[in-house]
């Protein structure tokens, strides 16, 4: 799609027309972002709407929440709006442009991109989105803590890019294995500090170990004791440094270096 020429028209549409794809790769409406929207109104510089006209709908894939703005300013009544409106573009092409989409509209949110990444059949996308489910979870792309759900899409996803397909499963699945999708195992702090312990000590530690020695202790262990170390070390080393921990025990002998 990089390089269609997108065209589009100005027209007046009636907000009772615009449909919103939230079935597929469009996020939910925000009120609270309706009403930011409406206490800071300016017509001079309101941006209008695109949507994309398909099989005989209008659907906005950038502009719900002005949408909705202009509604509430309206009493809650549907208006005509003023809208740019394209041609031939496919749900897929819409999910790309509301991915990439950025202006006064909110940044969206890393799992919001990964949804319409997904949604238009991204290859790294859905790469990620089969290795993650190929361990029994699922993505939760509304950050939730949630039995058998990893909310932390954009921390995972980043170590899925860089250590790759087979080391991102075998750290999911060590954890799985050990807490069986308890939503605290699931935390971001958590699932990197495994993803990276994995990484680094790849052929060095024990498999069969590392689960049982978790399964001895609560999954928020490794958070809250990361949390507790404050300053002392810098972002994730701290979390990977409990996992280090919990793996060595007192054992001196078979203790794996500190390499971190």
């Amino acid at each position: 799609m990089m390089g269609k020429q997108l065209s589009y028209e100005e027209l007046d549409i009636n907000t009772r027309d615009i449909l919103v794809p939230h079935n597929s790769y469009q996020r939910g409406l925000s009120m609270k972002r309706v009403k930011r929207i409406v206490s800071n109104f300016d017509e001079r510089i309101a941006n209008k709407p695109k949507v994309s006209y398909r099989d005989g709908h209008y659907y906005v894939f950038d502009g719900q929440h002005t949408l909705a703005a202009r509604k509430l300013l309206n009493k809650g009544e549907d208006l005509m709006v003023a809208c740019k409106v394209y041609y031939g573009l496919t749900e897929q092409e819409e999910a790309l442009l509301f991915a990439q989409q950025f202006g006064f509209a909110d940044v969206l949110t890393a799992e919001t991109k990964m949804r319409a990444l997904i949604y238009r059949n991204d290859p790294e996308a859905l790469a990620f989105l089969k290795a993650t489910e190929s361990v029994g979870l699922n993505l939760d792309y509304g950050q939730n803590l949630g039995e058998n759900r990893l909310g932390c899409i954009s921390t995972a996803f980043r170590a899925f890019q860089r250590v790759g397909r087979e080391t991102y499963t075998e750290a999911l699945s060590i954890l799985m294995e050990a807490w069986h999708g308890e939503p605290h195992s699931l935390r971001g702090e958590t699932v990197r500090a495994m993803i990276e312990f994995v990484d680094l000590y790849k052929g060095e530690f024990s498999r069969d170990r590392l689960v049982a020695k978790l399964q001895m202790i609560d999954p928020l262990t490794i958070y809250r004791k990361g949390q507790a170390m404050g300053i002392n070390m810098a972002g994730y080393k701290k979390y990977l440094y409990q996992v280090y921990c919990i793996y060595n025990g007192s054992c001196k002998k078979s203790a794996l270096p500190l390499k971190f």
